[in-house]
């Protein structure tokens, strides 16, 4: 057996093209949300919010991918780990934007003006700030230590760069290379698993808080697991993308294999499966029950024909499809979530049957792309509903494509210092 594969950080170069771009977008992004203020205050807070929980999302969710490859001992991801920890350099700035979103309060949380009594221990100001913050905290100081533990070994050493700044700090005191592998493994194995709890525990926590809460008379146990696992599962589809993209990066060359292209796909695959089983498992309990507290959230989402009514039963298919056919043209929203619905788990269920298209690059490349933009949608249409309800296309607009964008190139602008300059992307130095 040959022996396994010693790792080092190599910085290199930042593409002077995508970081112009990245910039670009971030400028054009602040402007928009700051314009925004002056012109559409409560938009402007409502796609700060949106994009704040996505991209939180997805870097607390490469994070706990990360995690879940140590706990389980896997050997087959290679760079895909080191891929997926670099989304978690925007963990400790979700925290930052975390705190900066409540002071758009009044225009997201309706319980606010008008407070429900029977609610009020829960849905208060004060409990609200202290327990999110408090959450995002704990995941920022975990997401630092996994960080450092799990890097350390791989930037320090004789055959490593010599390291300045943050990273010099990381490495200080080096003990060797087999005394700082194994202190790492000893961390990793501690720091993992508490990773995942707290991420099951507390992304449960926001989604009741910053998203159920919107619409405060409804309510749903499973909606807390059904949030963390699309932030998981974005994560996951962002993974994939950055894993083709990679390719040819200086010293991966030859180790993105079809092999790990697979395991992604069936990752991709198999986990949107999950996700749209949460979705059904908590639809149809709702569907079941028929209660008006629990229906209004997905009567402002899916339509009436998504409810039931004891006057269906018995009528003809042609007339059930005439009236679902209506019901998608003709109510608000319902079309905004069937094409999230589509991209989130439709195309990635039948695209990624079989082991070619896991296999062929670019085909679960443009796949991931979708699932992760699906889940961009379906963030959107989890919030703006119960804030415009009869709004279809409240999420689109220059302010909401304009602060969408300068979230995404900021959170690209910090992958790439991280993973280029830092350096935290570590590549095989032998096989």
């Amino acid at each position: 057996m040959s022996a396994p594969a010693i790792e080092r950080t190599r910085p290199q170069a930042l593409n002077s093209g995508l970081v112009a771009l990245a910039l670009t977008l971030a400028i054009v992004g602040l402007l928009s949300f700051l314009i925004g203020l002056l012109v559409d205050a409560p938009t402007a807070w409502r796609s700060f919010h949106v994009n704040y929980l996505y991209f939180g999302g997805i870097a607390q969710g490469g994070l706990v991918l990360a995690a879940i490859f140590v706990i389980v001992g896997a050997r087959w991801p290679g760079p895909v780990r080191r891929l997926a920890e670099g989304l978690a350099a925007w963990v400790p700035i979700t925290f930052v934007l975390g705190a900066i979103g409540f002071l758009g309060r009044q225009h997201l949380y309706p319980w606010i003006e008008e407070p429900i009594p029977a609610k009020a221990a829960w849905l208060n100001v004060p409990r609200l700030v202290i327990t999110d913050l408090a959450v995002l905290a704990i995941l920022a100081v975990l997401t630092v230590a996994f960080l450092r533990a799990s890097l350390r070994p791989v930037m320090g050493g004789d055959g490593a760069p010599p390291a300045t700044g943050l990273a010099a700090r990381w490495t200080a005191g080096w003990r060797g290379d087999a005394a700082e592998r194994a202190a790492s493994a000893g961390r990793l194995k501690v720091l993992a698993p508490t990773i995942c709890l707290v991420y099951a525990l507390g992304y449960t926590i926001i989604g009741f808080d910053q998203v159920m809460s919107l619409s405060p008379l409804w309510f749903s146990n499973l909606f807390g697991a059904y949030f963390a696992w699309g932030g998981f599962l974005s994560a996951v589809s962002v993974t994939a993308i950055l894993t083709v993209w990679h390719r040819n990066y200086p010293g991966l060359e030859g180790h993105v294999t079809t092999e790990r292209l697979h395991d992604l796909g069936k990752m991709v695959f198999a986990f949107s499966i999950f996700w749209m089983y949460l979705f059904f498992s908590q639809y149809m309990i709702i569907w079941y029950g028929n209660l008006p507290e629990e229906t209004s959230f997905f009567a402002a989402r899916l339509g009436s024909e998504f409810l039931q009514s004891s006057n269906d039963w018995g009528i003809g298919w042609s007339t059930l499809r005439d009236r679902w056919v209506e019901t998608v043209w003709s109510e608000p929203w319902v079309k905004v979530t069937l094409f999230a619905w589509l991209c989130c788990w439709v195309i990635p269920f039948w695209f990624l049957l079989g082991q070619r298209p896991k296999k062929t690059a670019w085909f679960l490349a443009s796949v991931a792309l979708i699932s992760a933009f699906g889940f961009w949608v379906e963030r959107n249409v989890l919030i703006w509903p119960s804030l415009e309800p009869d709004d279809t296309w409240a999420f689109l607009g220059w302010i909401q494509v304009g602060t969408a964008l300068g979230f995404l190139g900021a959170f690209s602008l910090v992958y790439l210092i991280f993973t280029r300059k830092f350096p935290a992307l570590a590549v095989p130095e032998r096989g």
